[in-house]
């Protein structure tokens, strides 16, 4: 069972005398049958709750400092009509109360609390975000983390690792701006992607006929979600692990390219899509940083002279974390240069760093 949880707020232009304000809310309450317990705030104004008919709760308080603000709590099965006509009957009484003092009215769409649908993301910068999520269409727990792919009337089927959203079917912004923005001529290249299981990439840089694309996903259970609820993205490139120009190796990426680095294998581009939190079973690796490092380091060893390394950053916002980052690149067995491009990317809903980088 769901909550709704609404939310209603005054800013005034000077403080709030609660002893004027409060009186003349109370018979809106007492129609409603709402029982009132007024709580000591020590001075800090004026505070009560008010409990009604099932289950409804109203938080009432008045802040001293010149704002009030009322919270209502409900089930998600309770009388919508009578909720907003008891919103709208406190709004209305506030308007007369605290006329003149004024400075703006806020009243937010509900909060739906506990859904057995997960709406509520947070960007990376910390900011919430409600999605059209209306049913989840695969959930699995490998031996990495916690899978899932969403619907979403918006964005389309979108894949959920950890938490954390990695791609919709909307985002082919986010595809192309890791593959380097049209750019790029893959024909006839050697091409290693780093993760990358909900196959976007993959089935992307194959329509160039490149020499060979070799595609290193740790987890399989994300390759069986997406080539089942990800068509738009990966359209049929993942029905198998081989094909015409791709290989996909279902193995930690870390031994891999530790391998080709003894072998002295090269590649013209090395594409790193791997999840926002590292998954390696390499015990060596004890932090991102390190693992970020990591992988970066190996990719340039198996990186063609006048080849180039693809990744994503983060958040535009973020700049200390992307300061961060560039710091590692400073850090690497051999130098290197780096571009980057902000891109939007849909389901993101926000601006996404992507950084191009070459050896000097």
């Amino acid at each position: 069972m769901a909550l709704r949880h609404y939310t209603l707020d005054f800013n005034l232009s000077t403080a709030v005398d609660s002893a004027s304000t409060v009186p003349g809310l109370l018979s809106i309450f007492h129609e409603q049958e709402m029982t009132e317990t007024v709580h000591d705030t020590n001075g800090h104004g004026y505070l009560a709750t008010f409990v009604g008919k099932n289950g409804r709760l109203v938080v009432l308080r008045v802040h001293s400092h010149g704002l009030v603000t009322i919270d209502l709590q409900c089930y998600e099965e309770d009388n919508i009509a009578e909720l907003d006509n008891l919103l709208n009957a406190l709004e209305n009484k506030l308007k007369v109360i605290l006329n003149g003092s004024i400075t703006r009215i806020k009243r937010l769409p509900a909060l739906v609390r506990g859904a057995k649908v997960d709406r509520y993301w947070p960007t990376a910068d910390g900011r919430l975000i409600e999605y059209d999520i209306d049913r989840v269409v695969y959930e699995e727990e490998s031996a990495y983390q916690n899978i899932k792919i969403l619907h979403s009337q918006q964005f389309g089927n979108i894949l959920v690792l950890n938490g954390d959203i990695n791609l919709a079917e909307s985002d082919l912004a986010y595809t192309q701006a890791i593959m380097g923005s049209g750019k790029e001529n893959y024909a006839g290249k050697e091409v290693l992607i780093l993760g990358g299981g909900d196959g976007g990439i993959l089935a992307e840089v194959v329509k160039q006929k490149p020499k060979m694309i070799t595609m290193v996903e740790i987890d399989q259970k994300v390759i069986d979600g997406c080539k089942m609820h990800m068509r738009k993205t990966c359209g049929n490139i993942l029905d198998s692990l081989t094909g015409d120009h791709y290989q996909i190796l279902v193995e930690d990426c870390v031994p891999v390219l530790k391998k080709y680095v003894q072998e002295g294998r090269l590649f013209d581009y090395v594409i790193n899509d791997l999840t926002a939190v590292p998954i390696s079973t390499e015990p060596e690796e004890d932090s991102t940083w390190e693992f970020l490092g990591l992988i970066l380091d190996l990719s340039i060893k198996v990186l063609h002279p006048n080849g180039k390394y693809f990744t994503q950053g983060n958040s535009v916002n973020l700049t200390e974390a992307l300061n961060l980052y560039e710091e590692q690149l400073g850090k690497l067995s051999c130098a290197v240069d780096f571009s980057k491009e902000v891109v939007c990317v849909p389901s993101y809903s926000e601006l996404w760093v992507f950084y191009t980088i070459w050896k000097k």
